[in-house]
């Protein structure tokens, strides 16, 4: 299979909706969306004014509470009889979603289809609260996680491990819900709690809201904000944005860099 995968025609596309505003799904996700017959979207979870704006005549099917055979058997049948579908999923299809099942199931009925990413929800929380998930001198790396519930077991859960070390970001996705638990477990691991958190419901919709606050306060605050779910949850310095240390990246240094990354950037 040559060409890039969003240039591949015959095949179904796994589009990545982004974080909820239309204007962030990626060109190729919205000339797939342009040029669908149907669209399994991901309910609630993909704001609907994506498919009103790039798919306003396409056959809609909710994909929530739907057994994955069902899924495959509707999208296969589709994809035989000549119609264009898409697979729509929210963020990006490659963060705790199921697309490679789906994409597997839909390969053993002769079916091929490829992904194109969107935006995950950890870059528009990002960019709402004006910071940087990596900053110089205060985060070197970002951690993507969830904590612990009903598809995660306790001893899965890895939240602790990661806001305990030096110079992390961690992104708690699928976590609102829980985060009084969270909150209280790395207090009892002895985590400052002082350590800024905020918590960015809906990130890019038009209803967005960002707490900010603390591991001590944070979850008195998302109580009474009354979120309970459809929030990205950010622990770690670089959530205030400030104390950051000026980068080499504008320096002579990034010219002549002798391990051959030039401009400073991967």
């Amino acid at each position: 299979m040559t060409g890039l995968p969003w240039e591949r025609q015959n095949a179904i596309p796994f589009v990545g909706a982004g974080p909820g505003n239309p204007k962030l799904v990626t060109v190729a996700g919205r000339e797939a969306l342009e040029g669908a017959d149907l669209v399994v979207h991901a309910g609630s979870l993909v704001n609907s004014e994506v498919l009103d704006t790039y798919a306003p005549a396409a056959e809609r099917v909710d994909s929530a509470g739907t057994e994955l055979e069902t899924l495959v058997d509707m999208m296969a049948t589709a994809y035989h009889d000549g119609e264009a579908v898409v697979r729509l999923h929210s963020g990006d299809p490659s963060i705790f979603g199921a697309a490679l099942e789906q994409i597997d199931a839909l390969a053993e009925q002769d079916v091929p289809a490829y992904v194109i990413p969107g935006v995950t929800a950890a870059f528009a929380a990002s960019a709402t609260l004006g910071t940087q998930l990596t900053l110089s001198g205060i985060a070197n790396h970002v951690a993507i996680t969830r904590p612990q519930g009903k598809t995660l077991d306790a001893d899965q859960d890895h939240v602790n491990d990661f806001v305990g070390l030096d110079g992390v970001t961690t992104a708690v996705y699928l976590g609102t819900h829980a985060i009084e638990g969270m909150m209280n477990r790395l207090l009892d691991a002895g985590e400052d709690p002082d350590t800024p958190v905020a918590v960015v419901y809906h990130a890019s919709w038009p209803d967005e809201d960002v707490i900010q606050g603390t591991i001590a306060d944070i979850t008195a605050k998302v109580k009474e904000a009354g979120y309970t779910a459809s929030a990205l949850v950010l622990i770690g310095e670089a959530v205030t944005g400030g104390g950051y240390d000026h980068s080499h990246l504008y320096g002579g240094w990034a010219e002549d860099d002798s391990t051959g990354n030039t401009g400073g950037q991967p």
